[in-house]
């Protein structure tokens, strides 16, 4: 028999949207995951200074709050956080996990999406919900030369626990954000590393420490303190935000401790003038550090600008000639954000394939449903990303819309639904229309962003509006195909 709900992923969107059936009461849903352990990116990275760019009290679902040691959560923290949750909740038996969704086609004839599997195996759901992510596909830059490198290499999400830095040459391909985390933990025993830099990234300070055990009592006891710590981080994020999506000039106060941090930190001009950007702030990720810039101060990094040429077997050719030689080479180069749902195959009505819909960028209704792929819901999806708030407060209202949209299927019953083309659309030019303010598409060259500079990625507005716009699922947004009648021919 089929099941009720499939859910692809077992990240934090997944776990989510397990714990939300139990509790409305549905136990026919399994949780496919292509690894063999739960965890989503934060299973996947595990790079040294791996921690989260969100306070601990707002990265976490607000239906459970969790004891965190620090303002900052780190991977093993967070990681330990989500294998509580699927305890606590009696998520083991719906996990399915080593085994990742291949193809996903939806037979119009029966409603019943057919999920085959990588180990063969095959599943079949009456509605699947994708929470795969947009940052699960690490991205290689198209370098020549770069399988001639002799020594060991690897992308910063797949990190090579095996091979010991200390006192060796290191290469770092890219600054973003998971870049300023492990280069001032590798720095710290590598023999030399030099840091290759396309664009340098806005630095904010990050106000991090330890919770004190008294402060810890006290949120224990006083649930609100808790709450109040989670609506201050959630303010400030939507202030951020209001820079990026209403005017740069909301950004003043921002840019100010970035010019701070800069200057306090680097004393050496000629260093300093690599690290300004050239670009509106926040137009690529800003990222929050204390000691990245004290990195790249440091006698043994080198900062480095050039264009990387090609890599040769001991090192690296930069554009103006010069040959550093490393004796290892991390890539610190971002994911396949606009590829979203890929590498699965996912055919919907009248086989019609979802890549190809997306082939001018990926869009949906609410970040959540695609016309023509009936009861097949994203989470995580386009135009889902933020750039200055907590994506577990995105998620939570979207696992609440999806949840409410497989409830209508069976107190309407319904054998499926399917967003309106017009209802997609109109979404997806407000969502337009609304990113052409943002600081996202201000010219510089980001993952939010297709190369026509269309977003797919990042939500145009406040947090707060998109969860508002997802209190409730709105049944005449869709088409809908009633069940047949027992016994009558479909």
């Amino acid at each position: 028999m089929p099941y009720r709900v499939a859910v692809i992923g077992a990240g934090f969107g997944g776990i989510g949207m397990a714990i939300a059936l139990r509790r409305a009461g549905i136990e026919d849903f399994i949780v496919l995951d292509r690894a063999d352990d739960i965890g989503g990116i934060w299973r996947d990275n595990s790079y040294p200074g791996l921690c989260c760019d969100v306070p601990s009290h707002l990265y976490s679902f607000s239906f459970r709050p969790w004891r965190w040691s620090r303002r900052f959560p780190r991977r093993e923290e967070i990681v330990g956080y989500m294998r509580g949750l699927v305890a606590e909740n009696g998520l083991g038996p719906h996990l399915r996990l080593g085994c990742g969704v291949v193809t996903a086609e939806f037979d119009e004839r029966t409603a019943i999406w057919n999920l085959t599997l990588d180990d063969g195996g095959t599943v079949q759901a009456a509605a699947v919900v994708s929470a795969v992510g947009q940052l699960g596909r690490p991205a290689l830059p198209d370098i020549p030369g770069r399988d001639e490198f002799a020594g060991p290499s690897w992308h910063s999400a797949r990190w090579n626990h095996d091979v010991d830095l200390a006192g060796r040459r290191v290469a770092v391909v890219g600054t973003g954000a998971s870049a300023i985390q492990f280069v001032p933990e590798i720095a710290k025993t590598a023999g030399h590393v030099d840091v290759y830099q396309r664009t340098p990234p806005y630095v904010l300070p990050k106000s991090d420490r330890s919770y004190r055990e008294v402060e810890q009592t006290m949120y224990d006891r006083l649930s609100v303190l808790r709450k109040a710590d989670r609506l201050r981080i959630f303010l400030y994020g939507e202030l951020l935000t209001s820079g990026f999506v209403l005017s740069p000039k909301l950004l003043a106060a921002p840019m100010q401790m970035w010019r701070h941090q800069l200057r306090s930190q680097i004393s050496d001009p000629a260093l300093r003038a690599k690290c300004v950007p050239d670009y509106v702030m926040g137009c690529k990720r800003v990222v929050f550090s204390n000691d990245w810039y004290p990195a790249l101060a440091r006698p043994n990094v080198d900062l480095v600008t050039d264009r990387i040429e090609r890599i040769v077997p001991d090192g690296a050719v930069t554009a103006d000639g010069t040959e550093r030689a490393a004796d290892v080479i991390i890539y610190g180069t971002g994911f396949k954000s606009l590829e979203l749902l890929a590498p699965m195959q996912v055919s919907g009505v009248g086989g019609r394939d979802l890549h190809e819909a997306w082939r001018d960028g990926a869009q949906a209704y609410l970040g959540i449903s695609v016309s023509g792929f009936p009861n097949f819901f994203v989470i995580y999806g386009p135009n889902t990303n933020l750039g200055g708030n907590s994506i577990i407060y995105m998620l939570e209202g979207q696992i609440g819309y999806v949840l409410d949209a497989v409830k209508a299927l069976e107190a309407q019953r319904l054998a499926w639904l399917d967003v309106r083309p017009d209802v997609q659309d109109r979404f997806n030019s407000w969502v337009q229309s609304a990113s052409h303010t943002s600081v996202w598409e201000t010219g510089c060259h980001n993952w939010y962003t297709t190369a026509s500079g269309r977003n797919t990625n990042n939500w145009p507005g406040h947090t707060f509006m998109y969860r508002y716009r997802v209190r409730r699922f709105d049944l005449g947004a869709y088409q809908v195909m009633p069940k047949q009648p027992a016994g009558t021919a479909a």
